[in-house]
Order: structure tokens, then C-alpha cells, then sequence
């Protein structure tokens, strides 16, 4: 009957059934035992399906794959779809974070560029405020002067420069207001959480106490020694120290350039450190992408914060104006008999440092202890470190906040250096490069 022979075709397919795990069990055990013996190279491959299988679980986790259904019933065209499609939400975000962080840094790379030429432009504009002349003047043949009238195409009206600034100013603000809420909302980073976990120092550097000590120690001995050699009538030279041995020069120069300079050295450079190249203050808001950003800072001399306000202020443009040059050489007030500002004073004893010094190679240290000598025999040692301190962009982007500077303004030590101020010296500026100048001029 049917029913007999459905129930004869059960029976033939178990027994085939069990015929083939037979089978299967017997060859798996024949190719271990090969491979056990030293006859057989490969793994078993019940061992290597084992191993496949450990691997492809691993990535449907990894992957996050939904495979609930039969993977008999998928074609290996929907399994191929659907591996691509759970990496795919790996990979492409990545891709798209990276895409948007290159057109991030192109737009700063160009900001960056447009802040540049508006710094060209107003340097420009400055070398005109300052006395610069733009017109050439030519002789003919029969001596007669004539001005050249050709119109330059350079100048830059100061009014038009400062709308200008304005303007750079103020799409740099929005350019970093755009990049701060993209790093916050795309990746989670802020401002204000990158410069405070840079740098952990202990409190015993934090400590600027012992400094100011040693700055009024230093100020009251170069303080009495000026007032005994006031008291004598005589004020010390460059051209008394000529003759002097280099072991015996005078004690009051020493103590000036050996212990006031240093203490005062000591006490700027509490907590200054140099910006890092790489890193740019428009890239800020999206520091926490950047590796380099996390790497301890270096320290940096304060002669050099000198040289920054000289190169941020136009420092040389504004000695190298040939009106001012013409007024050096025939000894003529440039400023039509105006008095001389500190800024203006202490861009020029930047320069006469920096044109004396820099060619023999001189040491940050000997630098600014000719630049705190020019300051005494000026009287504006106060004048001009306090240029320093009020200068908020110097101040913000080189002093870390626990530093004496970024907390006190640096108000007492101007007090004590202030004790100075109704003095009189006449130190010599050029003392470490003086014989290598006279050694120069020898030949």
C-alpha cells in the first residue's frame, strides 16, 4: 500500500542518515589520526570548520549583523549585501568625520592667509603713519629735482586698514564660533577642557614667592650701590670700563647685569612656555582631533616674549622708516618735538639689541641683560616690562594660568623694580659683544 512504502523511504533516509554521520565521524577520525601520526600535512577538517566558525561568530558580533533567519535560505548574493551594508556603518562615518575634518583645516589655512594680508596691509599703512615717505624723487641731467608722481598701489588708507582689521576680526570670530559648535556637537571636545589637563605641575613650582625674594634682594643691593656711587659723584661709563680688567669691572654693572637681570628673568619666565608650532590658535576648537596638541610644552626664555611684542608691533618698520633714519643720522627729533612714548622707546632698544647681539651670536641671557641695562639709563625699566604684562595676547598664549604672571599681572614685582626708577645709570649695553667688535674692527 502507500502507507508501507512512505514508511519503507523513512526508514532507507535515516538509515542514510546515519550511514553518512558514520561515514563522517570515521573520516574525521582516519585524518587526526594521520595527522597525529606525522602522514597527513593539514589540519582535520572538522578542526578547520571549527576554527571558521569561531571567526565568523565573531565577526556577526563585531559586525553587528542580523542573521536570525536561516542563512540556507539566503542567496550569496543577499549575504554578500549584507556584509557590505554592516560595514559600511563602520567604515563610512569615519570616512565622513575625516572628509569634514581636511575641509576644516583648508578653510583655517585659508582664514589664517586673509589675517595675514590684513597684518600686511596695516604694517603698511603703519610705515606711512610712522613717517614713511611712498614717493621716489630723481634727479635729471641739469640737476633739477623732480618728485616722482607715478601713484602707488600699495597704500593703504588708515581708515580703509582699520575697517579692514574689523572685518577680520570679526569673520574669524564667526569662522571659530562655527568650529567650536561643530567639534562639541561631532566629537565631543571643547576649548575649555584642553589647556587645563595639559600640564600638572606640583605646587612646589607653583611657589613664585622665593622669586619675588630674590627680584627685592637684587633691586635693593643694585640700589644701594647706585646711591653710594651717586653719593660720590661719579657715575659709571661705558668708556670708564675700557680700561678695566674683564675680572674686575665695576661692582655696580655686575650686580645688574648678574642678579638683577636674573632675578627678574627668573620671576617672567615662572610659568612661560613656547606655543607649539603646529598648533594654531584658530585650530583650538577642534584641538582634542590633534595628537601633538597633548604633548608637554616647552619652556622659553623671556628675552624671547621681548622679541614677540617687537615682531607683533612692527618693531621694525617702524625704527627702519627712512624719517626716522634721517633723524638718527642729523640728530633730529622724528616726532616734531612730541615726547617719545614707552612703546616707541622700547621698540628701538629692541632693535639696537637685537642689530648688536644676533650677528656674534649672543645668548638669550646676554641680550636681555643689555635691554635691562638700555632700561636703567633710560629710567623706563617699569615703562617697558609693563608693555609686556598688559599685552593680553602675549600673556594668553605663553603664560599657563597658575603663573605669576597670569595671576598677579605682575603688579608687585613692578612695584619693587619701581624703586629704581628715580636713579641714574649709565651702563654699558654693549658689554658682551664689545670685544668681538673691537676683534671685528681689527681687521
Amino acid at each position: 500500500s502507500e502507507g508501507e512504502k512512505q514508511e519503507k523511504i523513512e526508514v532507507q533516509k535515516e538509515k542514510q542518515r546515519e550511514l553518512i554521520l558514520q561515514l563522517k565521524t570515521q573520516l574525521d577520525d582516519l585524518e587526526t589520526f594521520a595527522y597525529q601520526e606525522g602522514s597527513y600535512d593539514s589540519l582535520p577538517q572538522s578542526v578547520v570548520m571549527e576554527r571558521q566558525r569561531m571567526i565568523i561568530n565573531e565577526l556577526i558580533k563585531k559586525l553587528d549583523m542580523d542573521l536570525s533567519e536561516d542563512i540556507a535560505t539566503l542567496s550569496p548574493e543577499e549575504l554578500r549585501q549584507r556584509v557590505d551594508a554592516a560595514i559600511a556603518q563602520i567604515v563610512n562615518p569615519a570616512r565622513v568625520k575625516e572628509q569634514l575634518v581636511e575641509q576644516l583645516k583648508t578653510q583655517i589655512r585659508d582664514l589664517e592667509m586673509f589675517i595675514n594680508f590684513i597684518q600686511d596691509e596695516v604694517g603698511s599703512s603703519g610705515k606711512a603713519e610712522d613717517g614713511h615717505c611712498e614717493c621716489a624723487g630723481r634727479k635729471d641731467g641739469g640737476g633739477s629735482y623732480k618728485p616722482n608722481t607715478r601713484p602707488s598701489g600699495n597704500r593703504v588708507n588708515p581708515e580703509d586698514a582699520r575697517k579692514m582689521r574689523e572685518t577680520g576680526l570679526h569673520l574669524m570670530r564667526r569662522m571659530l564660533a562655527v568650529l567650536q559648535i561643530f567639534a562639541v556637537s561631532q566629537f565631543g571636545c571643547a576649548t575649555g577642557q584642553i589647556p587645563r589637563t595639559l600640564w600638572q605641575k606640583d605646587q612646589a613650582s607653583k611657589d613664585y614667592s622665593p622669586l619675588i625674594k630674590n627680584l627685592e634682594l637684587s633691586v635693593e643691593r643694585v640700589r644701594q650701590l647706585a646711591m653710594k656711587h651717586q653719593q660720590e659723584g661719579h657715575v659709571i661709563s661705558s668708556s670708564d670700563l675700557q680700561d678695566i680688567p674683564l675680572g674686575g669691572r665695576d661692582e655696580l654693572t655686575l650686580a645688574v647685569r648678574k642678579e638683577l637681570t636674573i632675578a627678574l628673568r627668573d620671576l617672567m619666565a615662572h610659568g612661560l612656555y613656547a606655543s607649539s608650532q603646529g598648533m594654531s590658535l584658530v585650530l583650538a576648537p577642534i584641538a582634542c582631533l590633534i595628537p601633538a596638541f597633548t604633548s608637554s610644552p616647552q619652556t622659553m626664555h623671556p628675552w624671547e616674549l621681548f622679541v614677540k611684542y617687537y615682531n607683533t608691533k612692527n618693531g621694525q618698520a617702524f625704527v627702519e622708516s627712512p624719517a626716522r633714519k634721517l633723524s638718527q643720522s642729523f640728530a633730529l627729533p622724528v616726532t616734531g618735538g612730541a615726547a617719545i612714548t614707552p612703546k616707541q622707546s622700547l621698540l628701538t632698544a629692541i632693535h639696537t639689541v637685537l642689530t648688536e647681539h644676533d650677528p656674534f651670536k649672543r645668548s638669550a641671557d646676554s641680550e636681555l641683560k643689555a635691554l635691562v641695562c638700555m632700561a636703567l639709563n633710560e629710567q623706563r625699566l617699569v615703562s617697558w616690562v609693563n608693555l609686556i604684562c598688559k599685552s593680553g595676547a602675549l600673556v594668553q598664549s605663553h603664560y599657563q594660568p597658575w603663573s605669576y604672571m597670569a595671576n598677579t599681572g605682575f603688579e608687585s614685582a613692578l612695584n619693587v623694580l619701581s624703586r629704581l626708577s628715580n636713579l641714574k645709570f649709565n651702563l654699558p649695553v654693549d658689554l658682551a659683544v664689545r670685544q668681538l667688535k673691537n676683534i671685528k674692527d681689527a681687521f
